[in-house]
Order: C-alpha cells, then structure tokens, then sequence
C-alpha cells in the first residue's frame, strides 16, 4: 500500500489533470504498482503541449458597439505559416465584413471558430505555435486552454458631461480607438490618412494605429465624411457625418467634447455589461528612455524590430518614444535617417499627412491584400492610388478588370470625348428571333464561293429606268431570278429525305431596321416585270419600317440576297439562314483600268462587282455554286432579258 502511494504522489501533476486517470489499489499487496503505458503516453503528450507556448487570437472588437462576431472564412488553413500584418480571416461584425491581419509571426496551429461560426469578442477562435514543431503539442492542448477573459468593460462617460452636452439629432457616426488585438490595453494614432472634410467610404484604410503588437490600418465601417478629429477624449477619436452639410454641426458638437491633446487612446471594446466609473486622470506622458530594460529586453513593437533587422539598426541603442518608452517604427526610421529618437507625434490631424512605408514593404489596405491574393496578383504590379501611394481596393480591381479606371478629365480647349453607351440593353423580340436564327446556322456545312461581275451595262439600264421608280434592289432580285431558272438546285433547300426543289422563286432581300434585321419577299420575281417589282419592294420597304409587315411577306423566301454596296463594302460573306439552299452576298461596284485594243491608249475603264454565294454543302455542290455564278455574270452583262 505504501508504494502505491508513493507512485501516486510521483504522478500527483497528472493525476490532477482529465489527462490522466488516478491509481487505485484493488487489495493489499506487496508488489510494485506501475502505471500502464496508456498512462504514460498521455501524460508525455501532456508535458508537451503545457511546453509548447500558444499564441490565442481572439475575436477582435472591430467597432465600439460590436458584442460578437461571425468567421466569414479563414484565409488560412491549419499548418499554415503566417506572418505579422498578414490577413488571415474575414469577419462580418455589426457594421461590416472586415480582414483581420496576425500580429505575430507563427504557424497557424489550431482553428477554434469555423466558418460561418460566431464567437463573442474576446473568445479565442484559433491557436498559433510559434514554431513548426510546435504545431502538433499547440493543437493538442487547444480543448483544455482557459477559457478567454471578458471583454473589457467598456468605460462610460461622466454622467455630468453627458447631461452638459446634446448629441446632434441628425446621423452621424463616432470612431473610437480599436482592439486590435487581444492584450492591447491603449493604442497611438501614428498617421491620420484622412483630414477634416475628406469623403471616406466603407472598407477605405482611415488612420495608422500602433498596438502593442504591431502598426495597423484600421477602415472604416461606414460611409460618411470626416467631420472633426478628436484629441482630448480618452477614447474617441473622430466624428463622421453622413451628410456633408452635417460637418460644421458636427465640428461643433465636438468642441464641446475636446480637451488637451493625448498621446494615446483606451481601447473601447464591446460592452458586456453597462459601468459608469469617473473618468480616470490623464497619464502623464513619460520622457524618452532607452527602451532596454535592467534585464536586457528590448521593448519594441514587431514591425519595429522587423525593420530594425532590414535596416541594419542596433535597436538597443534607439530611444523610444511609445508608450512606456515603447520604440515604434517611426524610432527605428528616424535612427536611420541618423536623426536620433523620433518627437512625440500627437494624435491631431496633420495639415498635410506623411507616412512612408517600411523599405520593402508595399503600402497596400488589408482589404486590398486579401483582394489581391485571392485573385493571384503581385501588389508590387499595381500602381496605388491612395493615399501615400497606397494600393486600394479599387486599384486591385483596376487590375484584375473588374472596375474600369477613371477618366481623365479633357484638357482645356480639348473637346470632350464622346459618351458612349455601356451596359447591358435587353434583346428586342426581333432581336432575339435574329440572334437564335444566327445560332441554328452553325449545325449547317456550308462553302462560299466569290466572283467579280462587270457592271457597266447593268448601270446603263438601271439609270434608264431610275426615273420609273425602278430600284437597284428590284433589278437584282430579277437577274438573279432569271439565272436560277437555269439552275433550280440554287433555289432547292435541305431535308432529311433528300433535296427539296422548290416551285416559285421567291427573292428574299435583308433589310436593316431600327432595332433589328427583316427579309421582305419578293415573290414569281422571276415572272414580273422590274416596273412592277420596283413598285413591290417600296411598299415592302415601308411595311417593313413601320413593322407592318404579314409573317408571308418575310416568311416565304426560297432564295436570299444581302446587299451592302450601297456602303462601300468591296466584298463580305453573308451567313446563310436554316431552310434556305443558297445567300448572294453583293458588296459595292469598284473600278478597273484593263487592257483594250479598241482603246485609243490600249486601256479603258470598266466597273466590277464582286459577289459572294453561300450554299448548304449538303444538296448543293462546287461546281453547281460556280455556273450559277457564271448564269448570273452573263445576264448582267447582257441585261436587255431582265426588260421582259
């Protein structure tokens, strides 16, 4: 009994743990009681995952009324390395879906809050191992770590103050110092990247915050102006109004509030429960003292000691000027500069702000970074246009095509460019008859084959009969009627059976109209008399702009004609539409020097036509193609036939 006990007690920190089970004797022996190899694993796994240090992320408090917080997804997997400043997760809070950045470098070990999950602020979402190995014993120990502490209690203002001063009645927002980490007990405004006045949108980077883990953007959650930047209130840093002619109101309204100009803000972190304590007294600011401590350590933030390490800085030898004597990334680029420890910035809005990011840091918004991740672009491609060069949302989209760039505005005496249309405009119901139309002719073989035509006599007898209201349009349809008398297998159109000839020749011709394209007919062209077929197209030509035309006059075509030489178009391939054999594409006479003996110089001029035949390859062949082509060449150079 006595060695059992005495095991028991060697085994007395495991045995107050749920990782290992505690040792009863059964009966009264004299026998060495040892405990199981179970037991041992466990409490080997134990030793190891107290020894692995974690690093919690918390569910930040990304507005001064947010309570909890939803993972809209992790930008990182488990296993992942992370670095500080990286986003690794989007979170939609009360006002707005925001990037959340690491403010150390680490392993991502173990994630806590799923996505689509919500945690209240301050809750731990994840777990980080400071290094790889550690990776296994962190996520081991993550169902046994505290629980994480209450969120602060935010601190109310003097009930005196607040009786003295009336709140404006119209809208407006307050913009508090954020929690930008879990430990962060106050944060300095190192840069404001707006001033008094300036438009601000949702998401747009507003200020430079030091923490005291790092130097971070921090966005707004609304859109609005900046009406007034606070300095005397211990946590309230900025006013922004949703309408422009609120600002002076607003500007007033914070005179009210101001007090001296303080170095650094309290953080206001979501209220758990509602407190009234008078207003603490105002640190008095410490001087300047080199930031080493008795034991050695430097007190620095990480990005400062980042770029102390890039710079080739001894950071034991910089004074810092943070809180507590904290050096800041300011300190490390003043030591530099070689300009010693960097004056106290106060946390006013500079007349003209500057910040100039670290060497080898590209200046980009959280939100831009995470953008341009997730669409696979090097930030140091894209030319910022933010603030201090910073790359913004708009500029990633700029990049990837998704947002168009502004347009410069047209210099003087330069006239204004066109303003073109942009967007989508629905398809009219002719429109989308044309486009299916268009889209059946694909399951259609087809070849084309192309001629040119001379065209002098056919001039010669269209201006004897303009003046009798014959058109260009009329004559064709009637010689290219009469050459497919001498080949029907042109007018003939597809079906599965065979060939189908059609009886009538019926010209289809394309006309262009407001909003669309139709084929009036016109029919027997081959039997009437141009006069009469100068008369019919006319009238088709008006039914079809006034829409007036019956489903057989655009229906009943056996064969197409598409003239653009009215446009000067020298030569064009016409698509051939479902159900139709053949299509002629005419295109606009041009002119030709050629040889001639009867010619005082040997030469004259002529006009040539070239024309282009579309036929289904199914029914129709090459070589029928090529002589009605040549039909049609002689009867427009001999066109006295097309008078009867």
């Amino acid at each position: 009994m006595n060695t059992a006990l005495l095991c028991l007690l060697s085994w007395n920190s495991a045995a107050r743990t749920s990782s290992v089970s505690a040792f009863v004797a059964h009966s009264p022996s004299t026998h060495t009681i040892l405990p199981s190899n179970a037991v041992i694993t466990n409490a080997m796994r134990l030793s190891s995952a107290l020894n692995a240090e974690a690093i919690k992320i918390t569910m930040p408090a990304l507005s001064s009324t947010m309570k909890e917080g939803r993972v809209v997804s992790w930008l990182k997997s488990e296993g992942d390395a992370i670095e500080a400043g990286e986003a690794i997760m989007v979170v939609e809070s009360d006002k707005a879906d925001m990037d959340v950045e690491a403010f150390e470098d680490g392993f991502l070990a173990k994630i806590l809050t799923g996505e689509g999950e919500s945690a209240e602020v301050g809750a731990v979402v994840a777990l980080v191992a400071s290094s790889e190995e550690d990776i296994a014993a962190v996520a081991d120990g993550g169902g046994a770590s505290a629980p994480a502490a209450a969120p602060v209690v935010e601190a109310a203002a003097p009930a005196a103050a607040s009786a003295a001063v009336a709140q404006p009645e119209f809208d407006f927002s307050k913009l508090d110092m954020p929690a930008l980490s879990s430990t962060m007990k106050e944060g300095k405004v190192v840069s404001w990247l707006k001033s008094e006045g300036d438009k601000v949108e949702a998401g747009e980077a507003i200020m430079v915050v030091e923490s005291d883990k790092a130097d971070m953007d921090v966005e707004a959650f609304e859109d609005g102006y900046v009406a007034a930047i606070i300095t005397g209130e211990e946590r309230l840093l900025a006013l922004i109004a949703a309408n422009e002619a609120d600002i002076p109101a607003l500007k007033a309204y914070a005179a009210t509030l101001g007090g001296a100009p303080a170095a650094a803000s309290p953080v206001a972190a979501a209220p758990a429960a509602t407190a009234a304590p008078a207003k603490a007294a105002p640190k008095v600011a410490a001087a300047p003292s080199a930031a080493a401590s008795a034991g050695g350590r430097v007190v620095a933030s990480p990005l400062a000691k980042k770029m102390a390490q890039e710079m080739g800085v001894d950071i034991s030898t910089v004074a810092g000027t943070g809180p507590g004597g904290r050096i800041t990334a300011a300190d490390i680029q003043n030591a530099a500069a070689g300009g010693g420890a960097a004056p106290a910035k106060k946390a006013a809005a500079p007349s003209k702000p500057k910040w100039t990011p670290a060497p080898g840091v590209i200046a980009a918004t959280p939100t831009a970074r995470a953008l341009a991740k997730k669409a696979k672009i090097d930030l140091s491609s894209i030319q910022g246009t933010g603030e201090f060069g910073r790359v913004t949302v708009d500029d990633v989209k700029m990049a990837t095509g998704e947002k168009k760039p502004a347009r410069k505005a047209a210099a003087a005496g330069v006239s204004a460019p066109v303003e073109m249309p942009e967007g989508l405009v629905p398809f009219t119901g002719m429109q989308r008859a044309v486009s299916n139309n268009m889209v059946a002719t694909l399951d259609c073989p087809v070849f084309r084959a192309s001629r040119e035509i001379e065209m002098d006599a056919f001039n010669e007898l269209y201006q004897s009969v303009k003046s009798k209201g014959v058109t260009v349009s009329a004559l064709l349809a009637k010689a290219v009627a009469k050459a497919i008398e001498k080949h029907p297998i042109i007018n003939s159109s597809f079906r599965e059976e065979g060939t189908y000839f059609n009886k009538d020749i019926n010209i289809a011709m394309a006309v262009a109209i407001e909003g669309g394209l139709i084929t009036p007919v016109l029919k027997y062209a081959n039997e009437r008399d141009v006069l009469d077929l100068g008369e019919n197209w006319k009238e088709l030509v008006d039914k079809a702009k006034r829409g007036a035309l019956s489903p057989d006059e655009y229906n009943s075509g056996t064969f197409v004609i598409s003239n653009m030489g009215m446009f000067g178009v020298s030569q064009f391939d016409a698509i051939l539409p479902k159900g139709m054999g053949g299509i002629l594409a005419v295109a606009g006479t041009q002119e030709y020097i050629v040889p001639c003996k009867k010619a005082v110089l040997g030469m004259k001029k002529i006009s040539k036509m070239t024309v282009t035949l579309t036929c289904d390859h199914r029914q129709i062949y090459g070589a029928d193609a090529a002589m009605f082509l040549k039909t049609l060449n002689d009867v427009m150079m001999n066109p006295s036939s097309l008078m009867k």
